[in-house]
């Protein structure tokens, strides 16, 4: 009886090339986003992420792709698969680790997912917050118990030192952590 090894597959320029030809295709027929949806802070309108879904998730499935939008290690994802090859591109934005409210965290999921997927299919978007963004604002600061979650996490890997300093405004006693020196 003979033995035989399993062929691999061999992987070709083919699969990726299906996964930007479906996407392509898609593109073509996704079109401008109805706006349907007001600021009212900025007095401006916007599709909200129940318009983008509505809008691009059947064009998305007719064309073989389907769309996923996982939160994943402190990470806000959108995927978008090719159903045959699993070929997939991505985003991802990271959630700020000083929101606790958990109104606030879906709020922050909500608008990360709304603007992942409108940076993923390079969709046409007014930014409403752009003036906003651009304007500089005051760090934020930390109670005790997040500072000492921020300083577990950059133990651990998942935050940095920098990053602490350069988001947040620390007081002297949390500026002289003997982690921080």
């Amino acid at each position: 009886m003979a033995i035989t090894k399993p062929v691999a597959e061999k992987v070709t320029t083919e699969q990726p090339k299906k996964l930007f030809h479906k996407l392509h295709q898609a593109k073509q027929q996704i079109g401008k986003v109805s706006k349907n949806a007001t600021n009212p802070h900025f007095k401006k309108s916007y599709a909200d992420i129940n318009a983008l879904l509505e809008t691009v998730e059947p064009i998305l499935l007719a064309n073989g792709l389907v769309l996923l939008q996982p939160v994943k290690a402190n990470l806000v994802f959108t995927q978008i698969i090719d159903i045959d090859s699993g070929e997939l591109v991505e985003s991802c934005m990271e959630i700020p680790v000083n929101i606790v409210d958990p109104q606030k965290l879906l709020s922050c999921i909500t608008y990360f997912r709304r603007g992942t997927l409108q940076s993923l299919l390079s969709l046409q978007a007014i930014d409403d917050d752009g003036n906003e963004a651009s304007k500089p604002t005051a760090k934020p600061t930390l109670d005790n118990n997040r500072f000492i979650n921020a300083l577990d996490a950059i133990q651990q890997g998942k935050f940095t030192i920098e990053k602490l300093k350069a988001t947040y405004l620390l007081t002297d006693e949390q500026s002289k952590h003997p982690l921080l020196q």
